[in-house]
């Protein structure tokens, strides 16, 4: 399993905005081979901005950097530049491989 995150350091007066952005737009997920789940989380708010951080879980690395090449991943990020206003600085991509894992039991 591999998990792909990248965090977004939001300008406060755009957080809103943020957020509306990425409820608005198909991401193309639900399709892609590999995908399994995907959040948009909200951390902490800083002086100048509100950190928040896209949360994808991918079968495999293979399979997020395959999505990563497609015509779905072109097609989903062709209005990113945008919304280069948000931020405080660019996106930071973290990329984790799972070594652990765990799940409630029913």
């Amino acid at each position: 399993m591999f998990i792909a995150m990248n965090r977004f350091r939001v300008r406060k007066d755009h957080a809103e905005a943020f957020e509306s952005v990425w409820r608005g737009r198909d991401s193309r997920l639900k399709g892609v081979p590999g995908f399994v789940e995907f959040h948009l989380l909200k951390g902490p708010e800083a002086e100048d901005h509100v950190l928040y951080a896209s949360h994808s879980i991918w079968r495999s690395q293979a399979d997020f950097e395959a999505w990563t090449r497609s015509e779905a991943f072109r097609e989903a990020h062709r209005n990113a530049g945008q919304t280069k206003d948000f931020y405080v600085g660019g996106p930071q991509f973290e990329g984790f491989e799972v070594v652990l894992g765990m799940k409630k039991t029913p």
